[in-house]
């Protein structure tokens, strides 16, 4: 089963692909996807990645968690699942 992670304070200018390529060193990323806006298609600064084990979740977020990516420290942590 895949964990399914939130990556917040992004630069705007993070695309999906460099996602992935950050989180990929701390184990099999099944999804990456930064958020855009629907309207200007812009990133809105944060995104979901989604891991293919548990361990390999909760190793990427003791990494990540806080780390300074392009100048600002990403907030990293299991994904709430959204009420609807």
């Amino acid at each position: 089963m895949s964990t399914n992670i939130y990556v917040g304070n992004l630069t705007f200018g993070t695309n999906s692909d460099d996602l992935a390529n950050l989180f990929a060193p701390h184990g099999e990323v099944t999804k990456a996807s930064v958020i855009t806006d629907r309207d200007t298609g812009r990133s809105r600064g944060f995104g979901f990645v989604e891991m293919g084990t548990a361990e390999a979740a909760t190793a990427a977020i003791e990494a990540l968690n806080g780390k300074s990516v392009d100048g600002r420290d990403l907030t990293v942590n299991v994904a709430k699942e959204r009420s609807r």
